[in-house]
């Protein structure tokens, strides 16, 4: 008899959050749930990794640890220490309590643990409730746990990552295979004193808007309302600029063509 896959499950919002519960409880039906999250919330967190301090890591009860660090350390020390043995299959990251459309993926402390993941060699998705002060996790977990199921059916590349979002309200009655869209929060800036005269500031940033690019993760989520998969990749290479860049003359350099 075949062992059942592992499945390794994080996220940014903190081992206690309900939608880590909700992921891991739709990832048991398919493997062995091993879940590694943070002990407090990590949003915003991005691709951090702590290497100048010792990390904690407590089990909370059987199969589930909290790490005093960020989803990066989470999916590092879930893959290289507590499963070192046997990795997991997939790595399913979330479901964070609000949306990582476009350019959030930058920031995002639930696609930080999957691209980790990722870039270990471990196959990996991260899930979102595209809406704020989210309850019901119950589509999404669904969803998560449907895509989860075709992902484990096959060969999977190792650097596979994708980020997926669910609008929050609906049960959505389909998805979109999309590519990342483009939007702003804004730009304020609040300054205020603390009690001593000194300023101090606060990222407001209340203003959100998307373009409208058809096809992308924002139209497909706020407007259709259906759920979008976005397949990411970590090569940041701009070949187009690429090309650009060489007929740059730098003076007192001479250019490379090998």
């Amino acid at each position: 008899m075949s062992e059942r896959p592992r499945i390794l499950v994080s996220n940014d919002d903190g081992y206690h959050s309900d939608g880590l519960r909700a992921l891991a409880a739709a990832m048991e039906e398919l493997g062995e749930v091993w879940v590694v999250a943070p002990e407090v919330e990590q949003s915003a967190t991005s691709h951090a990794i702590s290497i100048h301090r010792p990390l904690r890591l407590r089990e909370v009860r059987p199969r589930w640890y909290a790490v005093d660090g960020t989803p990066t350390d989470c999916a590092w020390l879930g893959i290289h220490h507590l499963l070192r043995g046997r990795r997991p299959r997939i790595l399913a990251s979330g479901i964070n309590h609000g949306p990582n459309l476009a350019d959030d993926v930058t920031y995002s402390g639930t696609l930080a643990a999957a691209m980790e993941a990722s870039i270990i060699g471990v196959p990996a998705m991260a899930f979102s409730l595209a809406g704020r002060d989210v309850s019901d996790f119950g589509p999404a977990a669904r969803f998560a746990r449907a895509l989860a199921a075709a992902a484990l059916s096959r060969d999977l590349p190792p650097g596979l990552l994708l980020n997926v979002n669910v609008p929050a309200g609906v049960e959505p009655q389909g998805y979109a295979v999309t590519r990342l869209g483009k939007h702003s929060y804004g730009s304020d800036v609040v300054e205020k004193k603390d009690p001593r005269g000194r300023s101090y500031f606060w990222i407001v940033g209340n203003e959100y808007q998307h373009e409208d690019i058809p096809g992308s993760d924002c139209n497909v989520v706020l407007r259709e309302r259906r759920v979008s998969v976005t397949p990411l990749s970590l090569d940041l290479t701009d070949d187009r600029m690429r090309e650009v860049v060489s007929t740059w003359s730098i003076e007192g350099f001479a250019p490379h063509r090998g």
